[in-house]
């Protein structure tokens, strides 16, 4: 088993890479959304996932849906390519003839989603904060209450009408960076990593098993192998469980984006850590918050998981290496 495993990982490797890029590039828009929404303390900018989007559109042009996008594309090939061979790894090594239990499939995922947070972790951060960056900018657009119901200066019909405000530089992922290790040093770019293995071992533990299970039903077993299932199975299968894993650790999910958000808005609650961040979201915003963007997570997984599930059915990683060789 060991040999066949380490002659399979490359192809495993391309197929995570590929699936990766073909499904960022499909639900990045969404995921924009999501961590926007997530975000959302005071000042309401924006009132759901489709206002979210018009209004991005509307102020940053259609690529302004895709900041912090190129962040994701390079780094979301090793992050996917690491968590579906190490599951698969994972699972080669736990099956006892041919056979894997419930807690070999749950174990199997916890250990792909431990291995994947190297990578995960200075990803999302980079991407938030180019992600947020134009929630920032709409909401000093936005008067707060008491701004609204203060009585404004009187016309004049000489003084020229006030400039507007020039919009903010543009950041990039690289001067993040820079940035971030020269005042924090690498634990800068790691800020956050507690809450990111807490989201996503979970993810994975709920995920793999269930994956597993939904593309084998209805499969009949020839001795100890597993009959193929169709690709519009394996497709469904990794949509299903994507989105239920995702809904299921949406309210980690939340807590990792408000620790790793480093720019707050007018009012906003900064965070000491975990249990600090979960404590002032329930008494300033009660339970509901931590469902912040529950189905932008469940509409951006599931395909995601879905396409991945499906590139892996068709062996594109194989074909390559075929081609390759």
């Amino acid at each position: 088993v060991p040999q066949t495993c380490v002659c399979v990982l490359p192809a495993k490797l391309i197929n995570g890479g590929v699936a990766g890029l073909v499904g960022v590039t499909c639900v990045f828009p969404i995921d924009l959304a999501k961590t926007r929404l997530q975000n959302q303390q005071g000042i309401q900018v924006y009132k759901g996932m489709l206002d979210c989007l018009a209004k991005t559109v509307r102020s940053e042009g259609y690529f302004g849906c895709y900041r912090g996008a190129a962040v994701n594309l390079t780094l979301v090939t090793p992050e996917k390519a690491i968590k579906l061979a190490a599951n698969d790894v994972f699972r080669q090594k736990l099956s006892k003839d041919g056979h894997l239990p419930l807690w070999g499939e749950v174990l199997a995922g916890c250990g792909a989603g431990t291995c994947q947070v190297v990578v995960t972790t200075p990803m999302e951060m980079l991407k938030i904060q180019l992600q947020d960056a134009g929630r920032l900018a709409a909401q000093r657009s936005v008067p707060t209450p008491a701004q609204a119901a203060a009585p404004g200066p009187a016309p004049s019909l000489v003084a020229p009408p006030p400039a507007r405000p020039k919009p903010p530089p543009r950041t990039s992922a690289t001067s993040i960076t820079v940035d971030l290790l020269k005042t924090r040093g690498l634990a800068g770019l790691y800020r956050g990593a507690g809450a990111t293995l807490m989201r996503d071992v979970p993810f994975s533990m709920i995920y793999f098993p269930l994956f597993a299970n939904l593309n084998a039903l209805g499969r009949e077993k020839v001795g100890d192998v597993q009959a193929r299932a169709p690709f519009w199975q394996s497709f469904l299968a990794g949509c299903g469980a994507g989105s239920v894993a995702a809904v299921a650790v949406t309210p980690l999910d939340v807590i990792k984006t408000r620790l790793q958000t480093l720019q707050k808005g007018e009012g906003e609650d900064t965070y000491r850590g975990i249990v600090d961040c979960t404590r002032r979201i329930m008494m300033r915003e009660g339970p509901s918050a931590f469902l912040k963007g529950a189905t932008c997570r469940a509409l951006v997984i599931a395909p995601l998981f879905g396409i991945a599930q499906g590139v892996y059915f068709l062996g594109v990683g194989e074909t390559v290496l075929g081609l390759l060789g």
